[in-house]
């Protein structure tokens, strides 16, 4: 048997490049962690006799989806303070939390609960922003996760850092210790600009362009955000210190004018769309619409399981679809085809890896995830590629492939224990809940 090809046969492949294209029939063919082919099933088989073969006779092929922008730990704060504003939210509730729980062995037991939470739903690659990174980032890689994480950067002191140097040497530790990882990137993560000074951005500058690597923030969040002490809005801010540019992922985005679109157009900064927790926080509407019409790539993410609740990218994905139109009043201003390049290929471009992942192409890595549309709530199937944004659920996920290894087989995960990683979540939940009750 030819143990350097692998054929998976489906029934439709819907490779995001070419836009909107659904193959009928079609196989891909991995060699090496790659994609070496996608063909006709019967050339495939002529080409390729002795390749190991797996038929999914009913299911779709999609490239994995890319969470660009979550707190993977927080998982273990789920439904812990739901129905509040964000301001209140963060400040009465996080931010105590984190104080009073946040360790590695937290962030090690929510990062696992995220990432096979993860796995399970499709994703394949996520960008972190959350203390521990080091411990996130080598959970991650036990799952084999991609998973680009954020050298955090906040003006207040954490668990994980004392003061604004005690947080750059950190995270500098942090880009060495896996410099050249197959899996893990890293990023800067200042958390804000509310809550990081023009001395510690102007670095992060600096030295992201010394590193090559993404500036991962949160911007423009909420109208609360906009009312500076000196009045300049915070956009303009960053633009002055030179941080709207390509290697900037701008998240949430709810609150901007049409000047300051153009301006994130010129300048190539990414946006980053959370649309769940945006909406469960009242946070605002990101205008996706004429973002992507001004040319700005946009991609998805979910934010942390305590805002959202969930870390379902296929659900973020239909509801970014649906307020899309919804904000634009007009039904097609975020066409299925476009929902589903943000959730892959846009995320694969904010972070640099637009080369290697985002899309089905030859050569690229075999980051590839089957879903299964024989169920009820998605048959009939016409256009399979809308019967996924549009009724696809995380449930239908079967199968999950990074670099051509699998992650996820007929629905279970087997790159960790789940029982496992349950006991421990639950574990966390019952000293929390000891903790509240006195």
């Amino acid at each position: 048997m030819d143990t350097n090809h692998l054929l998976i046969n489906a029934r439709w492949i819907v490779p995001v490049m070419p836009a909107g294209v659904a193959l009928e029939a079609h196989a891909l063919v991995i060699e090496d962690g790659r994609i070496a082919a996608i063909l006709p099933q019967a050339e495939a088989a002529a080409n390729y006799p002795s390749a190991s073969v797996i038929n999914r006779p009913e299911h779709v092929l999609l490239p994995g989806l890319v969470n660009c922008h979550g707190h993977a730990a927080m998982t273990l704060f789920r439904g812990m303070a739901d129905d509040l504003p964000l301001e209140q939210w963060l400040t009465q509730h996080m931010w105590p939390a984190e104080g009073r729980w946040v360790s590695p062995e937290f962030v090690r037991d929510g990062a696992a609960l995220a990432g096979a939470e993860m796995l399970l739903s499709g994703t394949t690659a996520c960008n972190d922003m959350y203390f521990f990174p080091d411990v996130c980032a080598q959970v991650m890689a036990e799952l084999g996760l991609r998973a680009t994480v954020g050298m955090i950067v906040i003006e207040q002191p954490t668990p994980w850092a004392s003061d604004v140097a005690d947080y750059f040497d950190k995270g500098l530790a942090v880009h060495d210790q896996f410099r050249g990882h197959a899996l893990v990137r890293t990023a800067f993560a200042p958390h804000a600009p509310y809550t990081v000074g023009d001395e510690a951005l102007a670095r992060i500058r600096m030295l992201a362009d010394e590193l090559e690597v993404p500036v991962h923030m949160h911007v423009h969040e909420t109208s609360t955000e906009l009312a500076t002490e000196d009045g300049r809005r915070p956009i303009a801010r960053l633009d002055e210190l030179g941080l709207i540019n390509p290697q900037l992922l701008a998240v949430h985005m709810t609150q901007l004018t049409d000047a300051e679109i153009q301006l994130v157009a010129e300048r190539g900064a990414h946006v980053v769309h959370c649309p769940e927790s945006n909406l469960k926080l009242a946070s605002g509407f990101c205008p996706v619409g004429r973002l992507r019409e001004a040319g700005v790539n946009v991609a998805l993410g979910t934010d942390g399981a305590a805002s959202n609740n969930d870390l379902d990218m296929l659900g973020e994905m239909r509801t970014a679809a649906l307020l899309g139109k919804a904000v634009a009043e007009d039904a097609a201003a975020l066409p299925a085809a476009a929902a589903l390049e943000m959730a892959t290929l846009g995320g694969a471009r904010a972070l640099g890896l637009e080369h290697e992942i985002g899309s089905l192409e030859a050569g690229k890595s075999a980051d590839v995830i089957c879903l299964d549309l024989s169920g009820t709530s998605t048959t009939p199937v016409y256009e399979p590629l809308s019967q996924v944004v549009y009724a696809g659920s995380r449930d239908q996920v079967t199968d999950v492939w990074i670099q051509g290894s699998p992650r996820v087989v007929e629905r279970e995960l087997q790159t960790g224990n789940l029982e496992d990683i349950h006991a421990r979540a639950q574990g966390w939940a019952k000293r929390i809940r000891d903790a509240a009750n006195g």
